[in-house]
């Protein structure tokens, strides 16, 4: 708020109001209205910290004497510059509204030698109001930036101008504090200025300049936007333009300071930082639905107790068109056929074509049909139907964030080189600190995990299909299907005790007693090798370990009965199941936990008590034929993957022969599936390249359902052949995963 200024020249308007007067014969210009400035109220200020503008170099004592001397008058006693000037210019405004003498703007009249005169006077015909900072009102407190909080425990909260306390004023307390606002109703406009220890009113004028404001107008209302613009330059006997300088280059190229900007802020609606306005939403007319469903209408008829609305008739198609496509309109023929048919069958309009709007004719049946639909309003009985409306976003399972679901595989750690031809399997030995491979190169490789470094190597001499280590650590046995035969190999790992154990395995002699179960299996001494050689009468698809170490089994699929071998390899005897699988033997697995077997046909799932010898369960699982299964190591559930990508699992818990459930994880073949012993973990791995790492909880409360989440899908190997990845193992301690591929490369995936 400014302060009003002292005058110092009381004459001052009578001069103006002369000058006024004299120019009004004179020519005159319209020019725009000058904004006025909103008087705002006044009140009491120290003149000393004001000072005259017109005089501002003039200091002279008997200037100080009369501003000491108007110290605490109030501003209704002396009149300000500011008032006489505005009712000079509220007189002149009124007569000569809009209009400016050209002779003052141009400086032509102006006589020099009287204002040499007047400025040695010190007489100043026009008082300019200025906008420093100088001329607002000075504050009652001059301790400057020091805090107030210095003061809380004096009884003053600073110094005057004159250096004189500024003493606290008493408070009120609270509740006369809530009496009296409640009694004034402007006390909402007041509040209190710690600084000075006042109270202050906001005035009406000062709330409507703040409306304004908030509103993004001028703060003053009488102020024009949009006044017609005034041309202040003469372009009389111009005869050269301002600037003769070419355009710019920057003109006609865009900008990239805008194009810089408009990707910033495209990037911040992107992220969701910037949210663009929305249109507020118009009001809806109530408009009834001609041909809407009302049968979710809350509107009733208060003559019955519970309001059915009556169902919408048929909307007319293209049959009823005047100009129907030609498919729609019948031959006679067909026209004919309808007059066979029974009233009720016959259809009850015929399309015919018009060639325009006005050959059309009235209805024939109009009358009968609105009597028809009355009929049927009146007579038919109607029946509500209710029905659940469920929001199809909350039957969603609630799955958990993949950053809680830690660890897993995420990335290749380590690759190990050294095969020429497709790796078709891996296997870790039960400390995890080796593992074993088999390529169609008719070689064996055992790889230290840690340095990828190649410990051992055989030559098979044949193509190797599939390795299985032992998962007893006390014996250090590897087994390697080629062919028609099953190899039993010592790895030579271990220490003493345990290479002892394991050469006592395999120096067992057969039985000297021959059956007629040793024409489908020969145990052989392999003296190539050093190890043991079991073969078969056909081709040996898989080998699979009991938990124990001594049991073992292979696969032959060659009939529905006696495909299926189990071997011990302390006796070195041989066991056949004469059973009818109903198909093809595809692989087969020990049960981590009991005395069972699982058998897989290319359709279906069989599992068999070994001691008892009979069937137990019977799982059906839909899929066009089966490649792989992998037990939990609960043993109460099932992962099954197929040839044509998709996966299963089943829930032994649930008493059911179809699967828990079924995806579509892969685009290709599901060469093998298998689960983590001790994590949470379970892998798919496909011929399209990708390895699918997923999350499944299993729980020990019977009424909650496993958890399934996938997390990661592994990449990196390449095709060969149209083969992607060929086998996948998890490491028994870590949340590894070994992948072998068809382009001989074999690689270790860590978290």
């Amino acid at each position: 708020m400014k302060a009003k200024k002292k005058s110092s020249l009381p004459a001052d308007s009578a001069k103006e109001q002369q000058k006024k007067q004299k120019g009004k014969g004179k020519m005159k210009v319209k020019i725009p209205e000058a904004k006025q400035e909103q008087q705002k109220p006044e009140e009491e200020v120290d003149t000393d910290s004001v000072y005259d503008s017109g005089a501002e170099d003039e200091w002279t004592p008997s200037n100080l004497e009369d501003m000491s001397g108007s110290e605490g008058s109030d501003s209704e006693d002396s009149p300000s510059i500011r008032d006489t000037d505005s009712e000079d210019e509220e007189r002149g405004s009124s007569e000569n509204e809009g209009e400016l003498n050209p002779s003052v703007n141009d400086g032509l009249d102006i006589d020099h030698g009287n204002e040499e005169e007047s400025d040695s006077s010190g007489l100043h015909e026009e008082v300019e109001e200025s906008d420093s900072s100088e001329d607002e009102v000075a504050p009652r407190n001059t301790i400057g930036a020091v805090p107030l909080e210095w003061y809380r425990d004096e009884k003053h909260i600073g110094y005057d101008i004159t250096g004189k306390k500024i003493k606290k004023k008493e408070r009120e307390d609270k509740l006369q504090s809530f009496l009296a606002s409640a009694d004034d109703s402007k006390n909402w406009r007041k509040f209190l200025d710690e600084y000075n220890d006042e109270e202050v009113e906001v005035t009406k004028e000062d709330i409507k300049t703040i409306n304004r404001l908030l509103e993004g107008k001028a703060p003053h209302g009488d102020f024009d936007p949009y006044a017609p613009y005034v041309d202040w330059f003469k372009w009389d006997d111009s005869k050269h333009p301002l600037s003769n300088a070419p355009e710019p280059k920057r003109r006609f190229i865009p900008s990239k300071s805008e194009s810089k900007l408009v990707k910033r802020l495209v990037l911040a609606i992107r992220k969701g930082l910037i949210k663009p306005r929305k249109d507020e939403e118009e009001e809806e007319e109530n408009v009834y639905p001609l041909w809407g469903d009302d049968s979710n209408s809350t509107e009733k008829d208060g003559s019955h107790l519970s309001y059915i609305p009556a169902p919408k008739p048929k909307l007319p198609g293209y049959e009823e068109s005047f100009n129907p496509p030609p498919e729609f309109i019948p031959t006679q023929e067909e026209i004919d056929a309808y007059q066979l048919m029974y009233e009720e069958d016959r259809p009850k309009f015929i399309p015919k074509r018009f060639t325009s709007m006005r050959s059309i004719p009235a209805y024939e049946n109009a009358i009968k049909e609105c009597f028809e639909r009355c009929l049927d309003l009146y007579l038919c009985p109607r029946v509500r139907k209710k029905r659940i409306n469920i929001d199809p976003e909350s039957l969603k399972p609630k799955l958990p964030s993949r950053k809680d679901l830690k660890p897993y595989p995420v990335k290749c750690y380590l690759q190990y080189k050294g095969h020429k031809d497709r790796v078709t399997s891996v296997s870790t030995e039960v400390s995890g600190q080796w593992i074993a491979s088999g390529s169609l190169d008719g070689t064996v490789r055992i790889w230290e995990v840690e340095t990828g470094r190649c410990l051992k190597l055989w030559e098979i001499g044949e193509a190797v299909t599939h390795v299985a280590w032992n998962p007893n650590p006390d014996y250090s046995v590897l087994a390697i299907s080629v062919g028609h035969d099953v190899l039993i190999l010592n790895t030579g790992f271990g220490n003493e005790e345990v290479q002892q154990k394991t050469k006592e395995l395999l120096s067992a002699e057969a039985p000297t007693t021959a059956d007629d179960k040793a024409t489908f299996v020969n145990w052989i001494q392999d003296e190539t090798h050093n190890g043991t050689r079991l073969r078969h009468f056909k081709t040996v698809s898989s080998v699979e370990w009991h938990r124990r170490g001594d049991y073992f089994s292979t696969v032959v699929p060659a009939g529905q009965s006696k495909s299926i071998f189990m071997h011990r390899l302390s006796q070195k005897s041989t066991q056949t199941f004469s059973i009818k699988l109903g198909g093809l033997a595809v692989t087969s697995v020990f049960h981590p936990v009991r005395s069972h077997i699982f058998i897989s046909t290319k359709k279906t799932i069989r599992q068999y008590d070994l001691v008892k010898g009979k069937q137990i369960r019977k799982l059906d699982t839909g899929l066009k034929e089966i490649s792989s299964i992998a037990i939990h190591p609960s043993g109460d559930h099932v992962i099954v993957g197929s040839r044509e990508g998709k996966f299963c699992w089943f829930d032994m818990d649930l008493s059911t022969k179809k699967p828990y459930l079924i995806r579509q994880w892969h685009k290709k073949d599901i060469n093998n599936v298998a689960y983590h012993r001790l994590y949470p973990l379970f892998a798919t791995c496909s011929d399209d390249c990708t390895v699918q790492v997923s999350h499944g909880m299993v729980y020990s409360d019977l009424n909650q359902n496993p958890l399934i989440v996938p997390l990661e899908i592994l990449r990196g190997h390449a095709s060969s052949d149209g083969r992607g990845v060929m086998d996948c193992k998890f490491h028994p301690r870590q949340p590894w995963l070994f992948t072998a591929g068809a382009d001989s490369v074999i690689r270790l995936y860590c978290d």
